[in-house]
């Protein structure tokens, strides 16, 4: 071989094996490099908190004996202050909602919200149902941290107040939930500003008796007029935004989860509510001694289709007969809220079958009662669900009372070997569709009197105590 003679095996394997050594260095150095920078990016350019869905999930593993409130609490990120705003969004429970802080500009035709940073930043989005219950249908928010301040919209409007962004679709129209997911829930994200903050509203279209209905209490909370969102095509700036409702607790509230570092409960609701629709009772009737035979005052809800008690004269000649004033009356709809109120604040007890109407006990003085007739067929852990927590956090008595298959239609209308007289488990095993169709729509209740006596004594004594 021209040039020297044939490579020694030893020497030319030595030689590879530094070559791929120090290629190896090299790639090493680089990778530590990449990290280094990676890492300090973050470390400076991190303004906001993201919350995703892996987040929560691994933040919901909780030890056994944590309180909701704690866990809820520890699902809410506090970011540090910096001069881009910032972004808390909160994927917890029921509800999703965003706490946008900063240069924020609303666009109600794209139905959006928006971050403007003053220097230059990561461009983040989130979607953002604004109503209390994630599954509700209506249409979403989207919520975007720009990446440079000259990718923002103009100001058109320029507000000096915060706002708060909801939707009054999803289930909005049933009392029970106005209140559950849209009163109680505003009161909570609004009541911290003491008036000065403005309400952007969607899905009007769908509702549009609701702000009518709800006008005066729209106006305790907010000394502003309410953005149509859905008609709004101006770009509004504000320097904070609230994006959808929280709901940490069905019909009430949980004092430590309010924002702003106020603690309300459903005691100062229903005091706002007094206060809103001057009611005249702060509490409820007790023995008066100047007038000893003068009686606390019962309301007997009358329901006009299911879920009706077929012998109503019966029942409050009972309640006469354990010492209240008795009244029959139908709550109607079409009735102002306020009329409706004062209607209610003048009475000591509430009583009726479950349902939306039961409700109006948030106009009851404190101390009053609310007595739910419970429908046949193991409904008690809904009906609780829905009123016995509720009442008490509003300072009333909470009593039921269970309907038993003889008391029900369904035995009649049904015969004793339906399976939703004999076997309610099976109709619950079957889904929510079969058990409100039987229960809750195909339903009327004749009350035993005799086995409803105590109920009543339970009530009379509360309030002679008071």
């Amino acid at each position: 071989m021209r040039g020297g003679g044939e490579a020694k095996p030893g020497k030319s394997q030595k030689s590879s094996a530094q070559r791929h050594l120090n290629a190896g260095f090299v790639v090493v150095g680089l990778l530590m490099l990449l990290a280094y920078l990676v890492a300090q990016h973050f470390v400076v350019g991190s303004r906001h908190v993201v919350i995703t869905e892996a987040q929560v999930i691994m933040d919901n593993v909780k030890a056994p004996d944590e309180t909701e409130a704690q866990r809820i609490m520890d699902n809410t990120k506090i970011p540090s202050e910096t001069e881009n705003g910032k972004v808390v969004c909160n994927m917890e429970g029921r509800s999703d909602t965003c706490e946008v802080d900063g240069d924020v500009r609303t666009n109600g035709t794209a139905l959006s919200v928006t971050l403007v940073p003053a220097s230059r930043s990561e461009r983040h989005e989130w979607m953002i149902r604004p109503y209390s219950r994630r599954f509700a249908s209506v249409r979403k928010v989207t919520v975007t941290q720009l990446q440079d301040r000259a990718d923002a919209a103009p100001c058109a409007v320029t507000h000096d107040v915060p706002a708060v962004l909801f939707a009054i679709g999803g289930y909005a129209g049933n009392y029970w939930h106005d209140y559950a997911d849209i009163l109680v829930p505003l009161f909570v994200a609004s009541r911290r500003y003491n008036g000065e903050v403005k309400f952007l509203i969607s899905n009007i279209r769908f509702q549009p008796r609701w702000l009518a209905k709800y006008k005066a209490f729209l106006q305790g909370l907010s000394l502003y007029d309410a953005v149509d969102m859905d008609g709004d095509a101006q770009v509004r700036c504000f320097p904070h935004v609230t994006v959808g409702l929280r709901l940490d607790k069905e019909f009430s509230i949980v004092p430590e989860l309010v924002p702003g570092g106020r603690r309300l409960s459903m005691a100062d609701f229903t005091r706002f509510l007094r206060e809103t629709y001057a009611l005249p009772r702060g509490s409820a009737a007790s023995r008066d001694r100047e007038q000893p035979h003068k009686k606390p005052r019962l309301l007997l809800i009358h329901r006009g289709h299911y879920r009706r008690i077929t012998n109503e004269p019966e029942v409050a000649r009972a309640a006469e007969a354990a010492g209240f004033e008795a009244v029959v009356a139908e709550l109607r709809g079409d009735a102002t809220e306020a009329e409706q109120a004062r209607v209610v604040n003048s009475f000591d007890v509430v009583l009726g079958v479950h349902g939306a109407g039961l409700t109006n006990a948030v106009f009851l003085p404190p101390g009053g009662v609310l007595i739910q007739v419970v429908p046949y067929g193991k409904m008690e852990y809904i009906a609780r669900a829905e009123f016995s927590e509720p009442a008490t956090d509003m300072g009333l008595k909470y009593l039921d009372y269970s309907v038993s298959a003889e008391e029900s239609s369904l035995m009649e209308t049904l015969g004793p070997e339906h399976p939703a007289v004999k076997d309610p488990d099976s109709v619950h095993r079957s889904g929510w569709d079969q058990v409100f169709e039987l229960y809750l729509a195909k339903q009327n209740v004749r009350i035993n009197v005799t086995r409803f006596a105590p109920t009543l004594a339970q009530a009379l004594d509360h309030l002679r105590q008071q």
